[in-house]
């Protein structure tokens, strides 16, 4: 039996080794947290990793997990509101937020029903073991060793096997950070849960419902050039400064619910290869996203899907080495031009935002012709969100 160690049990991590071990190849799955209760983990599904998991087959598991589907987007700049779009936009199901420490439990009690499944929490990988120029298995924190056909790094942007098989990431520039806060929910994001931009000057931030029941979600956006005091201003202050009447009254009389906040550095790049002989890298690990319209989950189970494709023919053949290491090129031919095209989009949308920010005249016009441009903003946000909501490439599970 072909054996594979999978470093990173995150969304990419978990699922793939679901489906590898559900068809007889065995996996250890290493996670160095002794729990999936991390501080933040993105919630968003768009229709493209709905229909990941559906073609896995866990749609019924998703629906046992905590989710709350979004309603509609709302765009309001200064007092005025651009534009109000419901979902599910024309795709068979809306953006849908699910919390991730549930979900991650359910996938891995999933593959613990699997014979030649192991999991290793609470301990990180130390090193890559080497077998001539392929690796041949990695090196724990604790000195074990486990040997193994193919390693698979699945452990995100900071990637420990990325840098341990001298894998270059290419990043792009980014001049920006967030701060992500939590909140008690407003009752009307409870019955209408809008995920809400607001741009008021020169700040913005959004809100929206998030999985957990009663808590909203805030991402703050932190330029370079501000000069703000994060760690000392009156949150609600600002927020309430910034929003209608309703929500800002909400922050105000809700300002002792406001946990502070975490600083999210924004990595953003692409390895040029994700690959070396023995090791692979998937997800994040080999191409972090930019937070705009929550791609990383989304894009880390498609890879699962093609990932699983080419890799369990060659494992459940008892294939060569060098068949499998052929299968990892191709699985990273056919994954990149939908995650080259995905990072175009997500500049582009951030661009628009930035050129909003920075444009007082702008603004100025936009808040005085909403009302007889409101139709036309609408549709070309709307066309600039298909991909990054349904995919670019087809990704279907063919194995």
């Amino acid at each position: 039996m072909a054996q594979v160690v999978i470093v990173g049990a995150g969304p990419a991590g978990a699922a793939l080794a679901l489906l590898l071990v559900q068809r007889g190849i065995a996996v250890t799955l290493v996670e160095a947290a002794k729990d999936f209760h991390r501080v933040f983990r993105g919630e968003g599904l768009m229709p493209s990793g709905l229909d990941a998991l559906d073609q896995m087959g866990l749609s019924e598991l998703l629906e046992q997990v905590p989710h709350r589907p979004l309603d509609a987007w709302e765009f309001i700049v200064g007092d005025t509101q651009l534009f109000r779009v419901e979902e599910p936009m024309g795709a068979s199901q809306p953006c849908t937020l699910v919390s991730q420490p549930p979900l991650l439990e359910a996938l891995v009690a999933e593959a613990q029903r699997h014979q030649g499944f192991e999991l290793i929490q609470g301990v990180a990988v130390k090193d890559l073991l080497r077998r001539g120029n392929r690796v041949a298995g990695v090196r724990l924190a604790d000195d074990r060793e486990i040997a193994a056909d193919l390693v698979i790094g699945t452990d995100g942007r900071n990637s420990i096997i990325r840098q341990r098989a001298g894998l270059e990431l290419v990043k792009q520039p980014q001049d920006i950070g967030v701060l992500w806060f939590k909140l008690a929910a407003h009752p009307r994001f409870v019955e209408d849960n809008v995920f809400c931009t607001i741009l008021k000057g020169d700040s913005g931030f959004s809100v929206f419902h998030g999985a957990e029941a009663g808590k909203l979600h805030l991402a703050w956006v932190l330029f370079a050039e501000d000069k703000t005091d994060w760690k000392q201003a009156n949150w609600a202050e600002v927020f309430a400064s910034l929003s209608p009447a309703w929500l800002a009254e909400h922050f105000r009389n809700s300002a002792d619910t406001i946990e502070s906040p975490i600083r999210l550095s924004v990595v953003v790049g692409r390895c040029p290869s994700w690959h070396k002989p023995g090791v692979l890298l998937l997800g994040d690990a080999a191409h972090p996203m930019s937070p705009v319209r929550a791609q990383g989950i989304n894009l880390a189970l498609r890879d699962v899907i093609v990932a699983a494709n080419y890799l369990v023919p060659v494992l459940t053949a008892d294939a060569s080495p060098e068949s499998i290491d052929q299968a990892l090129g191709q699985i990273q031919a056919e994954r990149e031009p939908e995650i080259i095209r995905a990072q175009q989009l997500q500049q582009q949308e951030a661009g628009q935002g930035d050129k909003l920010r920075k444009n007082r005249l702008a603004r100025a016009l936009i808040m005085r012709l909403a009302p007889l441009f409101r139709q036309v903003l609408q549709q070309v946000w709307l066309k600039r969100q298909h991909e990054l909501r349904e995919g670019v490439t087809p990704v279907k599970l063919s194995v």
